[in-house]
């Protein structure tokens, strides 16, 4: 799964972003990049779990590609 955090710009923001995706049921592997502001995850956890982490959080993120290549387009918080 592959999202896009609005937001997350700095080497700050991707330790609290990845720190909270870590904690997600499922979740194997975290690999965040500030430069494009998108976060890679593998694992098999539900889109929902990983949306729900980030309530709470100032970051909009964005589903761009599921496990099947396709791309919700919804920004949650």
């Amino acid at each position: 799964m592959t999202l896009y955090v609005g937001g997350m710009r700095c080497r700050r923001c991707v330790r609290e972003v990845t720190a909270r995706l870590r904690d997600v049921l499922g979740v194997e592997t975290v690999a965040a990049d500030s430069g494009s502001s998108t976060v890679r995850l593998s694992g098999a956890m539900t889109v929902e779990d990983v949306l729900r982490a980030f309530v709470g959080m100032t970051y909009e993120p964005r589903v761009v590609a599921n496990s099947d290549g396709t791309g919700t387009g919804q920004a949650r918080r």
